[in-house]
């Protein structure tokens, strides 16, 4: 049995109350850190910022463009506790890191954190684009205009806000890496407003990709299928979480450690010939054409 069939066993049908939820309170915790990444130096003298950095999908991602020789900022809304431990895992990996506190829903906010990046790390290579929230419905009926606002404001309005931003520092070289999902790909009928938005993440990295190339920006994003991250019992009845990521061709659901190489891969000197791509990574929940 390997690590990820044992904690397939492990994990045990809850929920939290607040979105985008903690990792301190998930027990067992995902899996952020491979033992086995074997790093190549891919990333030295790079500085790179991941939104949602605090936990998922981003802790793990932070983790690996730390061995791989980036100083690392991560943006969280209000996990203080998880952004500081991950803030504590990459100053022992040896990189220079820092957590900033902010709000995807405020342009001003998203200016802020780009321009404090620069004056602490003295420039900004790599962004990534990976915090959102997601809140399920039944019906359309049921989505209000509030939480229509809420989702689009963070999930995509965010990310136009902080790439506005950073593109006044970002050269040849540089990269941009979104966060889809596979829903904006299949759908999702419970999640009609979030996968509205992966879907416009879609569009904008496509777009963006080509409004760059000449500048020899790349603009890419990675769509993750069920992945064991805080957002799954901040969103789902514990019934749900349980049997998260059962339906796809791996029986099981995916963990944080395992997007996070696509990452690596997308803001390397690897990935030079790819942009305006989506890498999917889900289990076979979804297969790409």
């Amino acid at each position: 049995m390997d690590k990820f069939e044992k904690i397939e066993q492990e994990i045990e049908g809850y929920t939290q109350d607040r979105q985008p939820g903690t990792e301190k309170d998930m027990e067992p915790r995902p899996i952020a850190e491979d033992e086995n990444y074997k790093a190549s130096g891919k990333l030295e003298n790079k500085v790179a910022l991941i939104t949602g950095g605090d936990s998922g999908i981003g802790r793990a991602i932070a983790i690996l463009y730390a061995k791989e020789g980036a100083n690392v900022a991560i943006g969280y809304f209000n996990e203080a506790t998880d952004a500081n431990d991950t803030v504590n895992r990459l100053l022992e990996i040896g990189v220079k890191a820092k957590a900033y506190q902010h709000d995807l829903k405020s342009e001003d906010d998203c200016k802020q954190l780009i321009n404090s990046i620069v004056s602490d790390f003295g420039t900004l290579n790599i962004l990534v684009n990976n915090g959102g929230v997601q809140y399920p419905q039944e019906s359309l009926l049921d989505i209000s205009a509030e939480q229509i606002q809420e989702t689009f404001a963070t999930n995509i309005f965010g990310m136009m806000y902080l790439s506005k931003a950073a593109l006044q520092h970002l050269t040849k070289g540089d990269t941009i890496i979104n966060t889809s999902s596979v829903t904006a790909y299949r759908g999702s009928k419970t999640l009609i407003d979030y996968s509205a938005t992966k879907g416009a993440i879609t569009s904008f990295t496509r777009s963006l990709s080509q409004s760059l190339a000449e500048q020899g920006i790349r603009v890419n994003a990675v769509a993750p299928g069920p992945i064991y991250t805080p957002l799954i019992p901040a969103t789902f009845s514990s019934d749900k979480v349980e049997k998260h990521g059962q339906e796809t061709a791996l029986g099981r659901r995916g963990q944080p450690s395992e997007n996070a190489p696509a990452y690596v891969y997308l803001a390397s000197n690897d990935s030079t010939y790819v942009t305006g791509q989506t890498i999917h990574i889900n289990g076979g929940d979804y297969i790409s054409s």
